[in-house]
């Protein structure tokens, strides 16, 4: 097959990418100058980012469709340390903001070079929600205020928020022509942004929101002008103001701060924003990518270091990764990094072509889109979609929310981490479970024999503390192979891991492989949302407690169904006679759920929880187990795959029964039983052929009825039909033998 030239496939893809770059910084110029302006930062140091961004990241960057510039989630900490840093000077204190942004590039930099891209994963997702909103609160109730035409309003969030009757008022009780000019510009700015999606018209979606709002706010300027002779209908600290001389204003960081702790701390949060805002991102865009490529992420944030110590030198924000232009990229064609690039390029022809046009932007137009921005981030319909997660999972993102509206991001963040765990404390009711376990492995992989897919186990406990060792392992498996992940020996799932695995299903998927997971099926959640908390129940409580059914369960339903079988999803403490089969002489059955029953009962499958040893040697299992009844007397005998663990049947009297005539066979197979002349004669050249040409299953008989058992573990779907079709073909060779 003739493989297509890398260099053929980049400029057969140009055109496209220059549309979606062109797009892209429609959006980008009214957000940069409004992200700036909101951070009291000069309004060229949105642009700045955004070029910087372009640029630099789409040469070294790791990732293919997002786009790099100013992010909504840094306003609030650049807000903060120009503010801190500067006190009643805020030029000063962007000046020694702009070192603070030099130095976390610095961080991020050396976050890309130490790989430590994974520690987003030490944060909660509800947490995280509820920082995020945090943020669109902040934004919100800032530009508040100067969206009706008021920017004197100062104060923290909380402040700004209690003033927002005060600001409505002024509003109705002004008989300033500029104040409701003002206002209504902002107003309807809003307005039209929240009823955009609104219209159908593919044509008008061409030209983004942001844009529309920019143009409509230009032309009512221009009117004023031709129309009614005021070239000046809003007072000058109501407009944009760019500097004449681009070149010859560019600041210079001061570092006259860098040895004190208030700086290090801005730095710090800076840093800890980027890394979030910009992880969640580039995990988002990649989920979009039609090619079904994933990111270099560490690569990404080297990337991202040096653009932002290269914005911070020139008098630009932070660098990140930002969702929602880098969607509007994938949605207009833009399919590698180039369209990053010539979003710059266009900010760059927009700044030297149209700072007249831009220098008409009246400030209440850009702060309704950040009022817009704000309102989305901390929408009360993400409350409503974490509520349905969980109860706890609203509880932990409420206070995350307001112990960063109240105390600072960093502190908020740790406070929801404290009290995520916490919340895990409470739903486990016991410490224990993750002090024992906390540096104990708990996740187990190999590529098991015969079929191929990748097992992994994962015992204890799995939640936002440990996610990384199951994550590490997962990342090692190719996205084009059957994974399947255990948790039947794990007690706790958070919702951070549930999240995170859908992420894996869903990259698995797109590209043709096959992520499965088990084990789920004794867990306990709060809600029937796929991401909810998963815990299992004491022992005594399982066979009273009625669980909602999990994905695996659905399909052993449809199974059943198709099978015209019974399906009892929940536990039941009846074993029948399993106690008479050698496998559990030594062990000791808990409980049986699952179970699939063939109507003239002689067939019944089912997973099945044991245990092995006692007090501190006890270790529970589950296991999947098919019994079958047989349509002949068959001798008793256990029929396991040859390997060291066989040798302890003889323990109990039994020797490997071998067959010289089929040494392939013997090799195999482990075959022992107390009457070895009737087992000899029962392996017929048939039934030694057909052992031979299968995968190998723990079976034993015990005259009338087939226990037959895959691994050590619970079987997925695609094992369990495999193991049905085994156990019929082995029963229609039996039949034929008894006729």
């Amino acid at each position: 097959m003739h493989k297509v030239s890398p260099i053929k496939t980049f400029f057969t893809g140009l055109p496209k990418n220059i549309f979606s770059g062109f797009v892209v910084s429609l959006i980008a110029l009214p957000l940069g100058l409004g992200l700036a302006i909101a951070s009291e930062a000069p309004p060229m140091a949105g642009i700045i980012s955004a070029i910087a961004g372009g640029v630099i990241v789409s040469i070294l960057g790791g990732s293919n469709l997002t786009i790099t510039g100013p992010g909504n989630g840094l306003v609030i900490v650049i807000l903060a340390a120009i503010v801190g840093l500067g006190g009643e000077d805020l030029y000063q204190g962007y000046l020694f903001t702009l070192a603070a942004i030099m130095v976390s590039g610095l961080f991020l930099f050396l976050f890309g070079i130490f790989r430590l891209g994974g520690l987003s994963e030490f944060f909660p997702s509800s947490a995280l929600q509820g920082m995020l909103a945090a943020i669109g609160v902040g934004i919100l109730a800032k530009q508040f205020h100067v969206m009706l035409g008021f920017t004197s309003v100062k104060g923290d969030t909380i402040n700004q928020l209690i003033l927002f009757p005060d600001s409505i008022r002024l509003l109705f009780t002004s008989s300033s022509g500029q104040v409701v000019l003002a206002a209504a510009i902002g107003i309807l700015s809003l307005v039209f942004l929240f009823l955009y999606s609104r219209i159908r018209n593919p044509l008008f979606h061409l030209i983004p929101a942001p844009m529309w709002v920019v143009v409509g706010s230009i032309a009512v300027s221009y009117y004023y002008e031709f129309v009614l002779n005021n070239p000046s209908p809003l007072s000058p600290n109501l407009m944009i103001l760019l500097p004449e001389n681009l070149l010859g204003s560019i600041p210079s960081p001061d570092f006259g701060k860098l040895f004190s702790i208030e700086f290090f701390g801005f730095a710090l949060s800076i840093t800890l924003v980027a890394v979030i805002e910009s992880l969640l991102s580039i995990k988002a865009v990649d989920k979009l990518d039609p090619l079904k490529r994933r990111s270099n992420i560490n690569k990404d944030l080297r990337a991202l270091g040096v653009a932002t110590m290269v914005s911070g030198y020139f008098g630009g924000l932070n660098v990140v990764t930002v969702i929602a232009r880098s969607s509007v990229n994938v949605n207009n064609g833009g399919n590698n990094r180039s369209a990053n690039f010539f979003h710059a390029a266009f900010l760059i022809a927009f700044i030297l072509l149209f700072a007249p046009q831009i220098q008409r932007i009246p400030l209440p137009a850009l702060a309704a889109i950040l009022v817009y921005t704000g309102y989305r981030l901390a929408a009360p319909e993400n409350l409503l979609k974490i509520y349905k997660i969980g109860r706890e999972q609203a509880f932990i993102f409420i206070v995350t929310l307001f112990a960063t509206l109240f105390t600072s991001l960093i502190s908020g963040i740790l406070i929801g981490i404290v009290s995520t765990f916490l919340i895990h404390l409470v739903l486990n009711k016991s410490k224990n479970l993750f002090s024992r376990n906390w540096l104990k492995p708990n996740v187990l992989m190999y590529l098991e024999q015969g079929t191929g897919n990748y097992y992994v186990s994962v015992k204890n406990f799995c939640s936002f503390l440990n996610f990384f060792k199951l994550k590490a392992k997962l990342d090692e498996i190719p996205e084009n192979e059957h994974a399947i992940v255990d948790f039947s020996l794990c007690e706790f799932v958070d919702h951070t891991v549930m999240e995170g695995l859908s992420d894996y299903s869903r990259s698995f998927s797109r590209k043709g492989g096959n992520f499965e997971i088990i084990g789920l099926d004794i867990h306990a959640a709060e809600t029937d949302h796929p991401f909810a908390v998963r815990k299992t129940l004491p022992e005594r409580s399982f066979l009273n407690f009625s669980l909602s059914l999990t994905k695996r369960q659905t399909l052993l339903q449809k199974l059943s169904q198709k099978l015209d079988w019974f399906y009892l999803p929940d536990p039941i403490d009846s074993f029948g006679d399993l106690d008479r089969f050698l496998f559990f002489k030594t062990k000791s059955i808990n409980y049986k759920y699952n179970n699939l029953n063939s109507k003239n009962d002689e067939s019944q499958l089912f997973d099945l929880s044991f245990s092995e040893g006692a007090f501190i040697a006890k270790e529970d299992l589950k296991s999947t187990f098919l019994q079958v009844k047989s349509p002949i007397e068959m001798p008793v005998f256990v029929l396991n795959k040859e390997n060291i663990m066989t040798s302890i049947f003889n323990l109990v009297g039994f020797e490997d029964i071998n067959f010289k005539e089929h040494p392939d066979f013997s090799g195999r197979f482990h075959l022992n039983g107390e009457n070895k002349e009737e087992i000899k004669s029962f392996f017929c050249d048939d039934i030694i052929y057909f052992f031979e040409s299968h995968p190998t299953y723990y079976l034993e008989s015990r005259g009338d009825s087939l226990l037959i058992k895959d691994k050590e573990r619970l079987a997925s779907i695609q094992e369990i039909k495999r193991m049905m079709a085994f156990s019929e073909e082995l029963l229609r060779i039996l039949r034929n033998k008894n006729v």
